[in-house]
């Protein structure tokens, strides 16, 4: 059970053995008391009767991680794309999942299973908008020669926020100046100083955790991005993670 202090009463009774921790305003981890091979995950945060509100907590955090659970892979997928030294993959870019399609899910779940090979890849996660300020504050002063990204962010920097309905527009016109005007080298450390800038939860993975990442609510949502930096070159063997949308799937 949540400690009796948790802001998050909705939960309170629902989530047994478990210890809950804040490592970033926006991210709440929760971590068994004791270890065990139970299936806690779906046996006590996605019971029937706790999902609800689980799926409000993490509207309303933005990112619960889940650490420390056994759990059946069959249901999920293996996350998809891969980088090289010469050209980023779109994983690499910041993002919501479900873009290509008119309806996006409310919660992405991505998991790193219990495996023989660690994963050493992070994954960043951070709020949005505020992946898309640091995006503009970021950019290098060559990039800044391109009229609309300069208004945009001369724009920023006076009004200190951007309207909402251009966000998305704002960030496709800086990820396509990045894909185009910098090295992948050059991009992949311009995302480095990007994750800094939106103080993105890049802790590294450990084996049998889950992180669900608000994706899609009328409230506060966060992007995702796979964090290769430096590693893109390295060629030692990584671990897997899977992935889910689990409050359409479950």
């Amino acid at each position: 059970m949540f400690d009796s202090c948790s802001p998050h009463a909705a939960l309170d009774g629902l989530a047994e053995g478990f210890v809950l921790s804040r490592p970033r305003s926006f991210c709440l981890v929760l971590e068994p008391r004791a270890p065990t091979e139970r299936d806690l995950l779906h046996e006590e945060l996605l019971a029937p009767a706790a999902r609800d509100a689980f799926w409000r907590l993490v509207d309303q955090t933005g990112l619960v991680v889940v650490r420390r659970v056994h759990v059946d892979s069959s249901p999920y997928r293996g996350v998809r794309g891969r980088s090289s030294r010469g050209r980023l993959s779109q994983g690499e870019y910041f993002h919501h999942d479900g873009c290509s399609g008119p309806t996006k899910p409310r919660v992405v779940e991505i998991r790193c299973p219990h495996q023989a090979v660690a994963r050493r890849i992070p994954t960043a996660v951070a709020p949005f908008p505020a992946t898309v300020y640091a995006m503009l504050r970021a950019l290098p002063a060559s990039l800044l020669e391109n009229a609309e990204l300069r208004g945009w962010s001369e724009r920023l920097e006076r009004d200190a926020e951007l309207p909402a309905e251009q966000l998305d527009l704002v960030q496709g016109v800086v990820t396509r100046a990045v894909r185009r005007g910098l090295s992948a080298e050059q991009a992949r450390a311009y995302f480095l100083e990007v994750d800094r800038g939106c103080d993105a939860y890049v802790e590294p993975w450990q084996m049998g955790e889950s992180r669900f990442i608000a994706n899609a609510n009328p409230g506060r949502t966060m992007q995702h991005r796979r964090a290769y930096g430096a590693s893109a070159g390295d060629r030692r063997p990584t671990g897997t993670l899977l992935k889910r949308w689990p409050a359409e799937e479950l």
